[in-house]
């Protein structure tokens, strides 16, 4: 073999080995995904958060190009599949459908859980934010939140939830242990019940999603007393925030976002951001997140970790003060 025959082999092998260097983050990225994607959503179907990730599902899917498959897998909470899809190959074709509940208050009330929120995940990018509102019987003597706290330090009131170490729960606390109002929480295996219950009469309050009450409030079946969030309802434009009734500072909403198992690739999990932020500004999509009585939060997996983490260092004292535990 001649020297410049050698040459002409090692520029064009050389040559070869640099186009597919380059070449190789945007073919891997161009190549993802080649097969369905599954969603794990750790509640059975049929409520709200189940509602949302079969929405973001099914437009999410459109945009990848492949299908997004919903996988119910509920129990405990939520940690039975948020710990499969910690558990899950790092690919990007299993994502998780996370749930504040789950993530965020889970840790904190239960002795042992199976995943790590802050190290397991590879957050993608928060959906959207439910409004908590505090609603009570129409007969009960208040018309503001000031009334609610000063009656129930002549009287201790209940107030039902969806269930033990919810975000509502949480939020309850919160309000017991900021303004000293003597508050007993009921709690229900899920929210439509305390919200009957409330109607008839056997209870005085509810902590619940703006959406489940909603349609009662605008009946007159429901007093509106205050609404969680930073900024009013949308629905519901004449029922003020808690910081508007005077206790400052009161922010608690139910979110729900999008993740993946932590090693996930990057350009995996910034591709999933992109066509998750496209999906929440679609006005089809809000619109249905809105009857969901979820607010889209199109962002960056910077900014949903951040989040995650300060509502994880925050509810932490509260559970722990309040002495919720779940084992």
């Amino acid at each position: 073999m001649t020297t410049n025959h050698r040459r002409t082999l090692l520029g064009t092998a050389l040559a070869l080995i640099l186009s597919t260097l380059a070449a190789g983050p945007a073919a891997a990225q161009t190549a993802y995904p080649n097969k369905p994607v599954r969603l794990i959503v750790p509640f059975v179907p049929g409520g709200v958060t189940d509602a949302s990730g079969r929405l973001i599902a099914d437009a999410l899917g459109k945009r990848l190009g492949q299908q997004v498959i919903v996988d119910n897998k509920p129990g405990a909470s939520g940690n039975i599949g948020a710990a499969q899809a910690a558990q899950a190959p790092a690919d990007g074709y299993t994502l998780l459908l996370g749930f504040d509940g789950t993530l965020v208050i889970n840790p904190h009330i239960f002795a042992k859980v199976p995943f790590d929120t802050q190290k397991d995940f590879a957050p993608i990018g928060k959906i959207g934010d439910a409004t908590l509102i505090l609603v009570a019987h129409p007969g009960l003597p208040v018309k503001t939140l000031q009334d609610v706290i000063a009656l129930s330090k002549k009287q201790p009131l209940a107030y039902g939830t969806s269930g033990i170490g919810g975000t509502p729960h949480v939020a309850g606390e919160m309000l017991a242990q900021r303004t000293g109002a003597q508050l007993e929480h009921v709690p229900y295996k899920g929210g439509g019940q305390a919200l009957t219950d409330v109607m008839g009469g056997s209870i005085p309050l509810v902590y619940t999603a703006v959406a489940s009450a909603h349609a009662h409030v605008k009946a007159g079946k429901l007093k509106a007393i205050a609404v969680s969030s930073a900024r009013r309802s949308s629905s519901l434009p004449d029922v003020p925030t808690f910081a508007e009734a005077g206790v400052p500072d009161f922010v608690v909403d139910s979110w729900v976002g999008l993740l993946a198992p932590a090693a996930t690739p990057p350009a995996i999990v910034a591709r999933l951001n992109t066509e998750l932020n496209a999906v929440l500004n679609d006005p089809a999509v809000r619109d249905k997140l809105a009857v969901l009585g979820i607010e889209p939060t199109p962002g960056t997996p910077d900014q949903f970790r951040v989040a995650m983490q300060r509502d994880f260092a925050a509810y932490g004292p509260i559970v722990k003060k309040a002495g919720i535990r779940l084992d």
